[in-house]
């Protein structure tokens, strides 16, 4: 079978690795010069198992008009004039109850933990390097009231076999050395232990060495115009300059851009993209900075450590399809390292980073089938796109190979928008 992948982010590239490894002849399309250069580029490295879980939740709405008052707040909404945009923000409102988190949270974790057990697979087999640390992922809590109020996540964690330590401030310090030079700023911390962390660009990039050596195809500097349908079924990619690409099945893998080709084919999926930004800076001294990610529950800032560089995301930023770094789009990360580890690297030299985060309004990405038989959906994964990406990559591949995968499919599919 000859299958067509379009993106080569991380979700388009763990695709194509494990249709090829099943024996399928597999050519990888996309806009890039390379793997890995768009949202898989400078995200936050975390594989936050532990912290999978729906945007919209109880009390977010609230929430986020509480933030939108804060001096370095972890959310920003412009106003388009765009009814997409609007329309979306009233779904995920809707979303924001108990029935519905409890709903949306059990679909992502389903996807979350079959990718944090088939991982450690994907890098046995492929021996391939990324910065990679198993140390787990430290909320830290700045108030006792965020303390008291982790007991409801404590709760859906031990629901969901996901393991975790509640720390005191002494605790958070045994789990990260250099917090004990800011030992006032904060009051406990959640360890969740099961996460891991790594570079999402070296992995892609590995990762799509790996599957050129397994003959898969990349075809680079092509922009998807279309996605052609003749008598109920796709019959190819129209890009430039290439043409028309042609094969047996067909997966968008494209993120934030999917709609741009989906919806004129009928294929109407409700993901928005929500901007996220990043900083990049060298570690200056080894024991001044972090050894794995710290997640400031404050200002929603994960900071990471990726061998010899810290990586500071966060920030979410609901402003349509803009890419724009402007001179402030930084302030918030930069603070945030700056206040937690103040000696651990070197601010001055920091490399900022926008990306866009393709958002369903449940949450939960979209998986596997569509209307058309030979065209198959990996897309709508969030902020979770490297926490997912061996996970669905492995179950979509087996779907479009016409093999049962190893995990359920209910409620991931498009279908659950009809």
């Amino acid at each position: 079978m000859k299958v067509i992948v379009m993106g080569a982010g991380v979700i388009g590239v763990t695709t194509a690795y494990y249709l090829a490894r099943q024996g399928a002849e597999v050519t990888v399309l996309d806009r890039q010069k390379g793997p890995g250069l768009e949202t898989s580029y400078a995200n936050a490295g975390e594989l936050s198992y532990g912290m999978t879980s729906p945007w919209a939740a109880p009390g977010i709405p609230m929430k986020a008009v509480k933030w939108m008052f804060m001096k370095r707040r972890p959310l920003f909404i412009w106003p388009l004039i765009s009814p997409t945009m609007w329309v979306w923000a009233a779904k995920m409102v809707n979303n924001c109850n108990d029935k519905a988190y409890a709903l949306n949270k059990a679909r992502m974790v389903r996807i979350s933990n079959y990718s944090r057990d088939v991982m450690p697979e994907l890098i046995a087999e492929t021996g391939i390097e990324y910065d990679g640390r198993a140390q787990g992922t430290l909320q830290l809590f700045r108030t006792e009231k965020q303390l008291k109020g982790s007991k409801a996540d404590q709760q859906i964690l031990a629901e969901f076999d996901s393991p975790y330590q509640v720390l005191d401030r002494d605790g958070c310090i045994a789990a990260e050395p250099a917090l004990a030079f800011v030992r006032d700023k904060f009051v406990g911390g959640l360890q969740l232990t099961a996460d891991r962390t790594g570079d999402c660009r070296l992995f892609t990039i590995a990762l799509a060495e790996k599957a050129a050596e397994m003959g898969v195809e990349f075809l680079y500097g092509q922009n998807i115009d279309s996605i052609c349908v003749e008598n109920g079924k796709v019959v190819g990619v129209d890009t430039d300059p290439a043409g028309r690409i042609t094969g047996d099945a067909y997966v968008c893998a494209l993120g934030s851009y999917g709609p741009n080709v989906l919806n004129p084919i009928g294929v109407r999926l409700p993901i928005y993209p929500v901007k996220g930004y990043s900083v990049t800076l060298p570690v200056t001294d080894d024991a001044m900075a972090p050894q794995s990610t710290i997640m400031d529950e404050t200002h929603k800032v994960a900071i990471t450590r990726l061998g010899d560089r810290i990586r500071v995301a966060g920030t979410a930023e609901i402003a349509g399809y803009s890419n724009r770094l402007g001179p402030h789009a930084t302030d918030t990360v930069r603070h945030v390292i700056g206040d937690l580890f103040p000696q651990g690297g070197d601010v001055d030299r920091a490399e900022g980073w926008t990306g866009l985060r393709p958002m369903t309004p449940d949450g939960t990405p979209v998986l596997g089938a569509s209307k058309y038989p030979n065209l198959f959906l990996n897309t709508g994964h969030g902020t979770l796109g490297w926490t997912m990406a061996c996970g669905s990559g492995r179950a979509v591949a087996d779907v479009v190979l016409g093999k049962t995968p190893e995990i359920d499919f209910d409620g991931l599919t498009a279908a659950r928008y009809d």
